[in-house]
């Protein structure tokens, strides 16, 4: 997860032919009751995130269980506690029989609940996990995300800057995994649109007078900012430098709503992104009703997803353990990068949009290819998405920003 942009608003055998991700057949092994647990590990400021994956799991765990539940038998939704303690949470839920853990929000906890999880042969996908570097981590094929790594926005930034006119770009970086990874990979994405010279600029959060200046020198059509912490001092010192309003283009570590915080239209025009998709007024409707009191809806989408591809996986394998579902989420995906897992069916593909679509796809011989609220999904050999959706925002002239447009792009990692 980008932190301060979601505050703005077991064994290891043949794993396919490229990647981490599991794609070998297993001997069916689970009880007949599929258990989803959930690991809430938002505090603080923060926490106004676990609401809306919580209502979107008890949603989809709802649905399933109207189509029938697993096997006949309904889909258990573990108790779900809040933590910043992952690894104390996957231990938990490993003790309750989990098959399939949705979670964590934060990618610096990943790590944590991935060497708990796949250890005990437990599926994990995480709605919110975007740091690249989760790409190669080491999970024995149970690691999963319904969100795309944070250098795929990168297309989606040098977009915004042709949309806008520009012809040539600086990029201006927040020092640190995040801010390299996207920058570089930002720059490489606008030689490759052909955008004109390319001036990039690193600082240290509260330092980027320096970075400021550089921008400046360039002289370029567009700045995009790549920040998370040091954000709000970066855009401060770039107004300073006479790089303000249209001309900025923020990427999603840098997005919030700043209001007061900058100076008067520091932002007027300028354009930021978010990672996912902006909910439909019918799933907004649907979590509402399962949380009266719910008022945001980040990651929501993916959240709902997670459980419903879990729940289709264990379908396509008839099995409810782990390892059957990792082994058959790419193919109920829609993936190109594994095979079918033990149950699947190979048939022709059916899209589907809903566990009871996906589950009369598999009745009827065909392979299920779930697509839902964040899109297309397509698991990768990774376990990550193969295309990335962004919510664009427009800044007024009292520097708050407001949804704009949606763009898509296919998900890359380094």
């Amino acid at each position: 997860m980008a932190v301060a942009a979601a505050a703005a608003l077991a064994t290891t055998a043949c794993l396919g032919p490229a990647g981490g991700a599991r794609v070998e057949q297993a001997d069916a092994s689970g009880d007949g009751t599929l258990r989803i647990g959930l690991i809430l590990d938002n505090t603080g400021p923060q926490d106004f995130l676990n609401a809306p994956q919580l209502a979107a799991a008890k949603l989809a765990v709802k649905e399933i269980n109207a189509a029938g539940g697993h096997k006949g038998k309904p889909v258990e939704l573990l108790p779900a506690t809040v933590s910043g303690d992952t690894a104390a949470q996957a231990k938990a839920l490993v003790a309750a029989k989990a098959d399939v853990v949705i979670g964590p929000t934060d990618s610096s906890r990943a790590p944590a609940a991935i060497d708990v999880l796949s250890n005990a042969k437990v599926a994990m996908i995480s709605p919110a996990n975007t740091a690249s570097g989760l790409s190669s981590y080491d999970s024995n094929g149970y690691y999963f995300r319904t969100s795309a790594a944070d250098i795929a926005q990168a297309p989606v930034l040098v977009k915004l800057a042709k949309d806008s006119g520009a012809a040539t770009i600086a990029v201006v970086y927040e020092e640190g995994t995040y801010g390299k990874d996207v920058s570089n990979a930002v720059a490489a994405a606008a030689k490759e649109s052909g955008l004109g010279p390319i001036a990039v600029a690193g600082f240290t959060a509260g330092q980027a007078q320096k970075a400021a200046a550089a921008a400046k020198a360039a002289g370029p059509d567009a700045v995009v900012l790549v920040s998370r912490a040091g954000a709000q001092g970066a855009i401060a010192e770039l107004n300073n430098a006479d790089i303000a309003g249209k001309k900025l283009i923020l990427s999603d570590g840098a997005v919030s709503q700043y209001g007061s915080g900058l100076g008067s239209s520091a932002l007027d025009g300028a354009r930021g992104i978010l990672p996912g998709t902006f909910a439909s007024a019918h799933f907004q409707g649907e979590l509402v009703a399962v949380d009266p009191g719910l008022k945001d809806m980040t990651f929501a989408a993916e959240t709902y997803d997670a459980v419903n591809l879990a729940a289709v996986a264990a379908a396509a394998a008839q099995d409810d353990a782990g390892r059957s579902i990792a082994a058959s989420l790419i193919a109920v995906s829609g993936g190109k990068a594994g095979t079918s897992g033990e149950g699947a069916s190979s048939g022709e593909a059916a899209v589907c949009k809903s566990y009871q679509e996906c589950l009369d796809a598999i009745r009827a011989g065909k392979r299920p290819d779930y697509d839902g609220e964040s899109g297309p999904v397509g698991f990768d050999a990774n376990g990550d998405v193969s295309s990335a959706n962004y919510v664009v925002y427009t800044y007024g002239p009292d520097n708050t920003a407001t949804m704009s447009g949606n763009e898509t792009a296919s998900s890359s990692r380094s």
